[in-house]
């Protein structure tokens, strides 16, 4: 709404909060947290450089059949500041190398889980202190590409294990890695069987029905569910396909453009995640996967109080009992995890 042009003293000017929000927003910047949850080969590193247009990871796979297989699964964020049209994002991609890697992979998502939650305990921790910052550094995952293995049959154990952990902390997005390694027909027949055995399981993926969303929203949001789980290609190499510069792979029978939504869905999970739901990922880390941790946590500590205060009051009936029949409080992790 702009102010009228011939009665200005009826212009009361509230409207202009959103040129102020954006003002402050663009001074601050924001950070964006992007976790990657698949085994070795996949393609991880070369997806989301190619989502951000910038090489921004390495490849922590191994190079030679020398190099010695990881044990545990590892952590391995890197940080790095873009800038677009004058708006800054401090993105921040976690590699998760040797996760799955093993014939015996049980508990390879312990150290997966453990960072996420590791990251709520230090932004509530954070928040609790009595001089707090005023903009807190916000380091929690907002996103995970969790990366489908195209040779299977659907999802494994190992996938179904994992998923049903990875939602319950964090906004999961399903994609299937290099799905140029598949026919149409068997890229067809695969999400299918995805999608089905994902409502089987009761494992809900990002985005999430609500009852605040509009019609609009909720055409989009339906959508993108039925392009869940999203079948992907990753490139960074640019190649001529007739005089013209194509990023995409180069196969005998010709060259896949990661940019042709005939060939890969690529486009729609790069727009999905940056251009529409963006805000909304950030949004519901805070309100929704923090909102619960924090109300766990503040939860245990008020019990914990509450033991501790009754265990005061009965001291010196305390005193008289011998040491092994004293009730032990629980103690909280450290970390909160």
């Amino acid at each position: 709404m702009s102010a009228p042009a011939n009665d200005s003293q009826d212009y009361v000017g509230f409207d202009t909060i959103t040129q102020q929000m954006e003002r402050k927003f663009l001074k601050r910047g924001f950070n964006f947290n992007v976790i990657l949850v698949g085994e070795s080969g996949m393609g991880k590193s070369t997806l989301v450089n190619s989502i951000f247009s910038s090489h921004l990871v390495d490849s922590q796979g191994r190079r030679t059949a020398q190099e010695v297989i990881r044990k545990t699964t590892e952590i391995s964020p890197v940080t790095q500041t873009l800038e677009e049209n004058g708006v800054r994002v401090r993105l921040t991609i976690i590699d998760t190398p040797g996760f799955g890697d093993q014939c015996n992979n049980e508990g390879c998502w312990v150290p997966v889980i453990k960072y996420i939650k590791d990251q709520h305990a230090a932004y509530l921790e954070r928040e609790l202190k009595p001089q707090r910052d005023r903009v807190i550094n916000d380091t929690r995952v907002h996103a995970c590409l969790y990366f489908l293995n195209p040779g299977s049959r659907g999802l494994r154990p190992l996938d179904v294990e994992v998923l049903k952990r990875l939602t319950e902390v964090t906004n999961v997005i399903p994609v299937i890695a290099k799905s140029d390694s598949m026919t149409v027909e068997e890229r067809t027949v695969f999400k299918r069987r995805i999608k089905e055995e994902l409502v089987f399981h009761r494992i809900a993926v990002y985005p999430y029905p609500s009852e605040e969303d509009g019609e609009e929203d909720r055409l989009l949001n339906s959508s993108i569910r039925d392009l869940v789980p999203f079948a992907v290609v990753g490139s960074e190499e640019i190649i001529d396909v007739n005089g013209t510069p194509v990023r995409g792979r180069r196969h005998g029978w010709g060259v896949i453009n990661i940019f042709d939504e005939t060939h890969s869905d690529f486009v729609h999970l790069r727009n999905f995640m940056l251009r529409t739901h963006l805000s909304d990922l950030i949004e519901v880390t805070s309100q929704r996967h923090y909102e619960q941790f924090r109300t766990s946590q503040l939860r245990q500590i008020k019990e914990l109080r509450a033991q501790q205060a009754a265990a005061a009051a009965s001291g010196g009936i305390m005193a008289s009992m011998p040491q092994q029949a004293q009730p032990q409080v629980p103690a909280i992790h450290q970390s909160m995890a």
